[in-house]
């Protein structure tokens, strides 16, 4: 049920669009190309089954979830989904 000037459903297709908008904000991030042998970070080898599972990686896995977990501090996704959080 829309309130006001807005028609029914216009609220969840303002979400989708900006969910929508998101994941194409995310995967244009994503690295591409040839994976590094060995991690940027700390020189340590990178397996094989993680360079073809995730192409063209840099960093370890220690690496990497060390530099997600500071980057999750500085701001990140609120990921409680609440409708509010969303809507803004």
């Amino acid at each position: 049920m829309a309130g006001g000037w807005s028609r029914d459903g216009s609220v969840q297709e303002q979400i989708d669009a900006s969910l929508e908008d998101e994941i194409e904000r995310v995967r244009s991030q994503l690295a591409g190309g040839e994976s590094a042998t060995r991690c940027e970070e700390c020189d340590a080898p990178i397996p094989e089954a993680r360079r073809m599972a995730n192409p063209g990686v840099r960093l370890c896995i220690d690496c990497q979830a060390a530099t997600e977990k500071r980057d999750t501090r500085s701001g990140g996704i609120n990921r409680r989904g609440s409708k509010d959080s969303q809507l803004r």
